[in-house]
Order: C-alpha cells, then sequence, then structure tokens
C-alpha cells in the first residue's frame, strides 16, 4: 500500500473522483491477482508465510496421499462418535485428509491384504495342487485386524504430536511471561514464542495467527482460546497458564500484572511437576509386566522350540518361530510401550537448545553414511551366509569342526553343524553395527552442539543475574557487558559478554547490532533460543531504561533456574525406572537371550547325535523299548540352529530399539534426534555382548553335549 501513496501523491491534484477510482481499482487488481502477487513484499504478516511455506506448501506424506486416493475408490462411511474424536485428531496433526479418507484407507489397505490371501491360496491348489494354508491364512488375518488400527492412525499422529509439543511447552510459558514482563502485548509475546521454540509447537502458534490472517477469527485472543481448547483434555496447566497471562492484561496495577505473570509459570513448571510424580509412581508395574510378558519370558521360551518341533513331527518351521519372534513379539512390546508412552503427562520434555536454522546447517552426509552402512551389513551377512553359499557351491562341501560336521547340511533341512550356527551370529551383528554407525555418525554433531549448549545455557543464567545487578547499579548496558566478561573469565558466557563489548567499544555498534549483527554479532557463535530470547528482551527493555533492563534480566534468570530445578526434580523420579530399562537394553536381554541360544544349540546337536546313533543300528527291534523314542527323535524335524539364532539375534535386535525409543519416550519425550544417536551409542553394545555371551555358550554347551552324547553311546555299547 506504501507504493500506491507515493504514485498517487504525484497525480492525484490533477484527476477526479472516478479517475482516481479507476487508478487504484486497477493497480489493486493487479497486486491481487495470484500470479502476479507477491508475499514477500511485507503486505501480510510474517507468520502466514511461514505458516504457509511450512504447512500448506510442503508436499504431503504419502499417508495423506493414499487416504485421499482410497476416499475415491471407497467412500466409507464413519460413525458420527468417531468421526468427531478423528477430526479432532487431525487438526491436532495437521494433515491434510478427512475422517472418511482415514478409514477408506484402512478398509482399502484391509480388503486387499485379504484379496491376496485368498487368491495365493487358491492358485497354491488349483496350479500346484498342494493348499497352502499358513501364508494365505496370515494374510486374511492381518486384513481382517488391520482394519480398525489403520482407521485409528490420526489418533496416533495427533499423540505423537502432543508428545512432541509438550517438549517445549514449559518454554513457551516461558518466553511468553519474559516479553510480556516489559512489554503488556499479548500478540508480540505469542510471536516472540513462536520464534524462539522448535517445532511443533512453533507451528502451532503460528497457526494461531494464520486464522486470524484467513478472518477466521478477528483477534489474538479469540484465535489463542480456540486453541488452547484442543489442549483443555490434555493438558490444564497449559491452558490455566495462558489464560493468567490474558488476565494481567487487564490489570491496572502494575505490582498485580506482573504477580499474575509470575503465578502463570508457576501453574505450568508446578502442575507439570505433580503430574510427572503420579505418572513416576505408577509406572513400575507397566514396565515389569512389559519386561516379564514381552520379553523375559518369550525368550526363556526359546529354550523349548527344538524339542516342540521333534515332538510334534516338523510342524514347527524355522519361518513360524520367525513370524512370531520378529514380527508379532515386537509388535506386542511396541504396542505395550505406546500405551505407557500415551499416558505420559503432556507439558514435560528435554527440548532441544539447538536453533532451527543451525540443524538444518549440520552436515551429517546422511546419504554417504546410509551406503556405507549397507556395505557393512552386506559384508556381515555374506559371512554369516557362507554355509549356505558353501553348500550351493559344493553341496558334499564339509568337514569336523568341534567333534561334529561343520555345516551338517540333512536332505530338505536346514545346516545342523555348530560352525553354521557359529558364523550365523554374524548377521545380527552386522545389523546392529550397521545400524549404530549410522545413526551415531549423523547425530554426533548435532549432541555435541546441544552439549554443549545445554552446558553454556546452564552457565548463562547466573550470567544474567550478575548482569542484572550490575544494571541495577547503575552501570550503563554497555559498561555491564564489559564488566561481567571480566568477571567470568574464561567461561564460555565470559566470552561471550566479551565479544558483545568488543562490538560496542571498537565497532562502534548500537546493542542490537553487537548482538544480532549477521556477520559480526556475538549470537552468531551461541546459537541457542534461550540465550537469543534473553538478549532480545535485553535490547527492547534498554529502549525503556535500565531498571527495565535490570528487573527483566534478574527476572530471566530466577525463571530459568526454577524450570532447571524442577527439569532436576522430575529426573530424579524417573531414574529408577530409566537406569532399569537401561540396564535391561544393555545387559540382562542381550545375556539372557545369548545364554538360551547356547543351550538350545545344545539340545540340537544332542537330538542330531542321538538321531545318528538311533540311524546307525540296522532294525528299530534292536533299541528295544527305545525304538518309541528314537521315532520321536528325528533331526530333520527340529529347527536347525542356524535359522534359529538368526531369528533370535534379529529378535534381540528390535526389542533392543524398542526399548531404546520407550525409554527416550519416559525420560525426554519425542525427540527423534537423541533417539537415533542413543541407537548408535547403545545398539552396537547390546548386539556386541550378544555375540560374545552366544559364542561363548554355544562352544561351551556344544563341548558339554558331546561328552554326554560320547559317554551315553559308551554307555550303551
Amino acid at each position: 500500500m506504501g507504493k500506491l501513496a507515493e504514485e498517487g501523491n504525484e497525480a492525484e491534484a490533477g484527476m477526479n473522483q472516478e479517475d482516481i477510482l479507476q487508478r487504484y481499482g486497477k493497480q489493486l487488481n493487479e497486486m491481487l491477482d495470484p500470479e502476479t502477487y507477491n508475499p514477500g513484499d511485507g503486505d501480510f504478516s510474517r507468520e502466514y508465510e511461514i505458516f504457509r511455506k511450512d504447512a500448506l506448501t510442503t508436499e504431503m506424506t504419502r499417508y495423506e496421499e493414499w487416504c485421499q486416493r482410497f476416499s475415491k475408490v471407497l467412500n466409507v462411511r464413519v460413525k458420527e462418535e468417531e468421526q468427531a474424536a478423528l477430526e479432532e485428531s487431525i487438526s491436532i496433526a495437521h494433515l491434510q485428509i478427512t475422517a472418511g479418507g482415514a478409514a477408506s484407507f484402512a478398509a482399502f489397505l484391509g480388503v486387499l491384504l485379504v484379496a491376496l490371501g485368498i487368491g495365493y491360496g487358491a492358485l497354491s491348489y488349483f496350479v500346484f495342487e498342494t493348499l497352502a494354508w499358513f501364508i494365505p491364512l496370515l494374510l486374511i488375518l492381518s486384513g481382517v485386524f488391520s482394519i480398525k488400527p489403520l482407521a485409528h492412525l490420526p489418533h496416533y499422529f495427533a499423540n505423537r504430536w502432543r508428545l512432541e509439543a509438550s517438549n517445549q511447552m514449559v518454554l513457551c510459558i516461558l518466553y511468553v511471561v519474559m516479553y510480556m514482563r516489559h512489554t503488556s502485548n499479548l500478540e508480540h509475546a505469542v510471536k516472540f514464542a513462536g520464534e524462539h521454540i522448535g517445532p511443533p509447537l512453533n507451528l502451532d502458534l503460528r497457526k494461531v495467527f494464520w486464522d486470524i490472517e484467513t478472518e477466521r477469527f478477528t483477534t489474538i485472543t479469540e484465535s489463542l482460546n480456540n486453541y488452547l481448547d484442543s489442549w483443555k483434555k490434555w493438558n490444564l496447566e497449559f491452558v490455566e497458564a495462558f489464560h493468567l497471562i490474558q488476565g494481567s492484561l487487564y490489570e491496572t496495577a502494575e505490582s498485580r500484572r506482573l504477580e499474575l505473570l509470575d503465578k502463570a509459570l508457576d501453574v505450568m513448571v508446578e502442575g507439570t511437576y505433580d503430574k510427572m510424580l503420579h505418572f513416576a509412581h505408577n509406572l513400575k508395574n507397566p514396565i515389569t509386566m512389559l519386561h516379564m510378558l514381552g520379553i523375559i519370558l518369550p525368550i526363556l521360551g526359546l529354550v523349548l522350540f527344538p524339542l516342540i518341533g521333534s515332538f510334534l513331527s516338523g510342524a514347527i518351521q524355522w519361518y513360524h518361530l520367525a513370524l512370531l519372534y520378529n514380527i508379532v513379539l515386537p509388535a506386542f512390546v511396541l504396542l505395550m510401550g505406546k500405551q505407557i508412552l500415551e499416558k505420559r503427562p503432556t507439558g514435560y520434555g528435554k527440548a532441544d537448545p539447538v536453533k532451527s536454522s543451525v540443524k538444518m546447517e549440520i552436515a551429517d552426509q546422511k546419504s554417504a553414511m546410509k551406503a556405507l552402512a549397507w556395505v557393512l551389513f552386506l559384508c556381515f551377512a555374506i559371512i554369516g551366509l557362507f554355509p549356505i553359499i558353501m553348500h550351493l557351491v559344493d553341496p558334499k562341501m564339509d568337514f569336523l569342526f568341534l567333534g561334529s560336521k561343520f555345516l551338517d547340511f540333512k536332505s530338505g533341512g536346514g545346516p545342523y553343524g555348530v560352525g553354521a550356527m557359529l558364523l550365523s551370529l554374524v548377521v545380527p551383528l552386522g545389523a546392529g553395527l550397521a545400524l549404530s554407525m549410522y545413526y551415531r555418525s549423523t547425530t554426533r554433531k548435532h549432541i555435541e552442539l546441544r552439549n554443549e549448549l545445554e552446558k553454556l545455557e546452564k552457565e548463562f543464567s547466573g550470567s544474567l543475574f550478575l548482569l542484572g545487578n550490575k544494571v541495577e547499579d547503575g552501570i550503563p548496558v554497555e559498561i555491564a557487558f564489559a564488566k561481567v566478561g571480566e568477571v567470568l573469565e574464561d567461561t564460555a558466557t565470559g566470552n561471550f559478554f566479551r565479544k558483545v563489548s568488543t562490538n560496542l567499544q571498537k565497532l562502534g555498534m548500537s546493542l542490537k547490532e553487537a548482538i544480532f549483527d549477521s556477520t559480526v554479532g556475538a549470537i552468531r557463535e551461541y546459537p541457542s533460543p534461550l540465550i537469543e530470547s534473553s538478549m532480545k528482551v535485553l535490547v527492547e527493555g534498554a529502549r525503556k531504561g535500565g531498571a527495565i533492563v535490570a528487573k527483566s534480566m534478574i527476572t530471566i534468570s530466577t525463571y530459568v533456574d526454577k524450570v532447571r530445578k524442577v527439569n532436576e526434580r522430575l529426573n530424579d523420579l524417573l531414574s529408577d525406572i530409566i537406569s532399569s530399562m537401561r540396564s535391561q537394553i544393555s545387559f540382562l536381554t542381550p545375556v539372557i537371550a545369548g545364554i538360551v541360544v547356547g543351550v538350545s544349540s545344545m539340545v540340537v546337536v544332542i537330538i542330531n547325535r542321538l538321531s545318528d546313533q538311533f540311524a546307525n543300528l540296522e532294525q528299530a527291534s534292536d533299541l528295544g523299548g527305545l525304538a518309541g523314542i528314537a521315532n520321536i527323535i528325528n533331526i530333520k524335524d527340529v529347527i536347525p540352529g542356524f535359522q534359529f539364532q538368526i531369528v533370535v539375534g534379529m529378535y534381540v535386535l528390535e526389542i533392543t530399539l524398542i526399548l531404546i525409543f520407550l525409554a527416550n519416550g519416559i525420560e525426554r519425550g519425542i525427540d527423534p534426534v537423541y533417539t537415533r544417536y542413543d541407537v548408535g551409542k547403545t545398539l552396537a553394545k547390546s548386539m556386541g555382548l550378544y555375540f560374545v555371551v552366544s559364542l561363548a555358550g554355544i562352544i561351551l554347551f556344544n563341548m558339554l553335549a558331546s561328552a554326554v552324547t560320547v559317554a551315553a553311546a559308551s554307555t550303551g555299547a
């Protein structure tokens, strides 16, 4: 509009009213033409531009595309009570779908799986003349039982969004209160918070302004209250804190206004602590049940599978075991873990102190590391599958190892030899090392920067208190930076304050330029949202006088200390549960699984040698009363140790990943970066321990099995 005014001032004098209307009408039509209109000229708010970039012009996910496509093929209607809940979850997760689209996607996929199962069964019967029942039944059951969970996927996305948003809630209230203390303007305070907290909560705050831009609401209060309504059921403290902040706008007394702002932060912090206290107290039983039903009992039950396969005359095959232990049980444990995380109170989490812009700049070479990880896994997989490769090259190739054949292939069965089982240990080890290397290398720089900034922020609160005291004593802000820098010599925060002082004194910059200049500003080396927001409050307060700056810095320091102390108290509450889960991840699960693999290998060796001894007898009648046992003990009915170990090893890998995800979800909320880093740091150790224990167990128990069978043979002779 400024451009219109400048051009109009030159020509308005000689034009009548109709000419003016035509002139301005033409220019307005040109500006509003979607092909020529450019929102970057400043005509619309920055929030609208950012929101449209982040939410509206972003490519839709495959899930959203499938929901929209399948809704045109199968228009499934949703029950009214379910539709309202689905639409709420869709709105919370910012999905561009409808409730009917989610149900159509689920119905289409379920029907497709059922049709594939029936088609596969019919094909096997009419073409190959054998009725295959396992795969068709699996597909049909998967299709039938997956329809409802798939239809409720928006609830999963909404819960994930809530957990991610909870990491920024305390900081959101902190930033709003920080700004409102020196400038009582709710719109600017919400903008200020949205600029300094990370996704996804910042996108929600931008949506608040977007609803005003699109004239859905007329004021910031109406739009904000509509957004807060979605949190009443999940985080009442967050809603109450914002209502207290809104109430401070109507207070005429300054002391009463500041009291309400302080109360808002106290409500948020203390309310979150109380909810986490109850959550921590009620967490022990679900975690114990998860360990017993999902990990300990299934691992101990593995010992029975070699005998079960022999007793049931080969009815149990290795792929049945893989289905149970590599798909069903991990899905069961993951479902139990997600149910535990859904009960986690929102509002508390480990917020990432790294600015969003800096996260994008961290070069982690993901594509190159992914290729390297695949190469590493393939190398280990080739070594682990070497028995299969050897048998394909030369079926007769074999040699003695630990008193028995190295491969020991049976006709129609896999390798039963101890050597083949030892080589199979390399497959899960390679998968663990490849994943560990990839995730650790792609998150290392981010985590190192995060640790530095967390340490810096801890120092920074004390530095702000010193700065506030200096200014309160009457020292100008520019000089106070130099004095605090001298006091905090040889510290990161001291370097920051000295950098600001140098820019002020030697380069002649203003306070804002000394801190935020794009080339030499002190904030460039400290990409922390908390530090940046504190300095912005300082710059804004400096315009109103030193007293405002002093109060602001002392208050911010007090607030940051309060939030940090509550976080430490919450960590103490969860420490027992988290340490128990860590020990389960890093020690108990791989050790127990390794011992079970060793015992199972001993059982397989004993059955194998007894089967060979019975087969060497010319007539079953020579066995006397053992003839029935000879018919039961048939090594071809037993799951080969080679496949058995690979299934168990991959199960340990999957359970370790799930437990790492669950432990980080309980401790930090949804934090993808730290979860991936924890996978990189922990997975290699767990799988390495499983490899060592299994290796030692297989060798020791097979030596014991050899001694037992030799003694039995000599006694029988």
